[in-house]
């Protein structure tokens, strides 16, 4: 029985991305506490909570190969988060305008054989200068209130910015570049739109 390809997330962004490769999914979302520890690197959380909800599901299905992700914007050394309500989305916005962050996405990928593999992607983000009201005009559509910085760089969040340096997946919250490499790590590699044993490797088994 060939396992699945499963995602250990609710984001809408990721399910998203992995329909334009074209490769089939099911969408299980892991229960994991998202909290940064005392002392830890913006790059370590990131990893550890993919790591984490790539686990969790894996643990529940250790038949399929389980994808876990976690996104987040750094600035000034500090993970910003998701906006707790409509003010903070402003606040959060202003903090960011006219500079630039870094966005890490940390990806993890549980295979049937027990091995986890990981990897942190990082894009650097430019932000025009922004007024508070037009600040407050973003955050009233409700766009931001569900993503780490207070916007989404796929939808209206894209009149925010004036350049990203690195893999725009990667501000999107699932880099494509790291999919692929932790796949051909667990032994299969994209052909359009499918995936297939890498010569050589022999894994378990592909995912439909």
């Amino acid at each position: 029985m060939t396992p699945r390809l499963i995602l250990a997330s609710a984001s809408p962004r990721r399910s998203e991305v992995l329909k334009t490769l074209g490769l089939a999914h099911e969408v299980l979302p892991a229960r994991t506490l998202e909290e940064v520890r005392p002392g830890e690197p913006p790059e370590a959380y990131v990893e550890r909570l993919a790591r984490e909800k790539a686990a969790y599901v894996a643990r529940q299905r250790p038949d399929a190969l389980v994808l876990g992700g976690d996104t987040e914007v750094v600035l000034d050394g500090e993970v910003l988060g998701k906006p707790g309500n409509l003010e903070h989305a402003v606040e959060m916005l202003l903090r960011l305008s006219g500079r630039t962050h870094t966005v890490l996405s940390g990806l993890a990928l549980a295979d049937p054989s027990g091995a986890l593999h990981t990897r942190v992607e990082r894009a650097e983000v430019a932000f025009r200068p922004l007024e508070r009201g037009d600040a407050l005009a973003y955050a009233e559509t409700g766009e931001p209130l569900d993503k780490a910085g207070g916007y989404g760089i796929q939808g209206l969040g894209a009149a925010l910015v004036t350049w990203v340096r690195g893999d725009y997946y990667t501000v999107v919250g699932l880099p494509v570049g790291g999919l692929l490499a932790l796949l051909e790590e667990a032994g299969w590699r994209y052909r359009f739109p499918r995936l297939v044993p890498v010569p050589g490797r022999s894994p378990s088994a592909p995912p439909r």
